[in-house]
């Protein structure tokens, strides 16, 4: 019954984390300093932006779930919209950056419209890829091996796309010149081609285990859903760290230009985080082969917030101290990656054994329209701080920042996410499943 996978099925999986990596980082990252700063559009309403169109995710996803639950397609269930959905993806995400810089409303309207697009794009490939390992094996333990490959190319497409993106801003103009922002979406939109690609040639040996797909409309469908005790409490835990991770993301152009007066931080800032990721990942699969993937799971979460609460430090004096404070975010970021990614299948596919009907992709559509909520609202909770901080927008950049909204950059930066995920460690707590796969695997 069960399955070992081959490393080339593991490789060619994880492929597909540089299209989720690239897309659910540098968004977060630059979408909100490039509206506030480069097209001058106030705070609050650059935060509206970044949210709505990602909210839109969160009605369209379930659907891509029914959707592909549903295809009988040749190549297989979930393969053949990887590649459709990631192709759209990568035009549309060249788009977005591509636009006009005036007048402020139809720039703004001209980034929402190409967002909603990579939005939907983004559905239709990201919510088959996550359904993907509940079908290709029936194993406890091959689902966190084929989570750390998947980590570990997610780190590394973090760092790639996280470090390099406002590089290639810089290069060509700087954070504050439209033109350099046009030649990083043609840069990032490449990336993705790579990713969706890879992810769709590497999997096509993988097995592909199919159970009978449930009737009943998609409200019956999410009703039985929601009905898992585990999910529920596993997804409230992981929407509120994506929350979090969010604001971190939204904040780092900020924290290296205004705190750290050093726009060559944000590159620093992401080594520091992402370093560390990859060397600890094996040890967070050992860890959950010895104790659990919840235990596990808890204390990547409590690495998290320490880090967290020490990036309130944030000063250009204390520059070590934040680059340590990092990587331990790093370390904690990697653990919160790997075990709910493993979790989330044993969950699906519990569900089907028991009721001998494929859910696996209503649960995954939810899953990843929750997480694509949690990683809108970071932002647009960094956004409404830096407003209330009194935060000062500008076309170029050179506006000069009150002390409180310095102070604002500093706690949406860091005591935001900490409470956020010190929060979800609460629902965590009463995930029960790991304890029963773990004695009757």
């Amino acid at each position: 019954m069960a399955d070992t996978l081959t490393p080339g099925v593991r490789r060619g999986y994880a492929l597909g984390s540089v299209a989720t990596g690239t897309f659910g980082t540098v968004p977060g990252l630059l979408l909100l300093p490039y509206l506030t700063d480069s097209l001058g559009i106030a705070a609050v309403v650059a935060g509206v932006i970044v949210f709505v169109p990602k909210a839109w995710d969160v009605v369209l996803n379930p659907i891509a779930g029914r959707i592909s639950d549903r295809s009988s397609a040749p190549g297989g269930r979930r393969r053949p919209f990887l590649l459709k959905g990631g192709l759209a993806l990568a035009v549309c995400f060249a788009l977005l950056f591509a636009g006009p810089t005036g007048p402020p409303a139809l720039a703004a309207a001209w980034v929402v419209l190409w967002f909603l697009a990579c939005a939907t794009a983004y559905a239709f490939f990201q919510v088959p890829y996550v359904a993907m390992p509940a079908e290709m094996t029936l194993d406890y333990a091959e689902r966190t091996r084929l989570m750390t490959w998947r980590v570990a190319v997610l780190a590394l497409a973090i760092l790639l796309s996280g470090a390099t993106a406002p590089a290639v801003v810089d290069a060509f103009g700087d954070e504050q010149t439209p033109a350099g922002y046009r030649v990083m979406g043609v840069y990032v939109a490449l990336i993705l081609v790579v990713g969706v690609v890879g992810a769709w040639r590497g999997t096509r040996d993988a097995p592909d285990h199919r159970v009978e797909t449930a009737g009943g409309t998609l409200r019956d469908q999410l009703r039985l859903v929601s009905a898992s005790r585990d999910f529920r409490v596993l997804l409230l835990t992981f929407v509120l760290q994506a929350m979090g991770v969010g604001a971190m993301l939204a904040g780092v152009a900020y924290v290296a230009d205004d705190l750290l007066d050093s726009a060559a931080a944000s590159t620093i800032l992401f080594a520091a985080f992402v370093g560390p990721a990859l060397l600890v990942t094996p040890l967070w699969e050992r860890h959950a082969a010895r104790r659990g993937k919840r235990s596990g799971y808890l204390i990547a979460s409590t690495f998290l917030v320490v880090g967290a609460l020490l990036l309130l430090v944030a000063r250009a004096e204390l520059t070590a101290v934040v680059y340590v404070a990092a990587a331990i975010v790093g370390i904690g970021y990697a653990g919160a990656q790997v075990f709910p990614m493993a979790m989330l299948p044993d969950v699906a596919a519990e569900d089907a054994r028991t009721s001998g009907e494929n859910r696996i992709g209503v649960f995954t559509g939810v899953w990843t329209a929750g997480e694509t909520l949690g990683l809108a609202i970071g932002p647009g909770l960094f956004a409404l701080v830096l407003a209330i901080g009194g935060y000062v927008s500008s076309t170029d950049g050179s506006a000069e920042q009150p002390d409180s909204a310095l102070t604002a950059i500093a706690l949406g930066f860091s005591v935001v996410p900490a409470v956020l995920i010190a929060a979800s460690m609460l629902f965590l707590r009463r995930y029960a499943l790991d304890a029963d796969l773990t004695t009757h695997p």
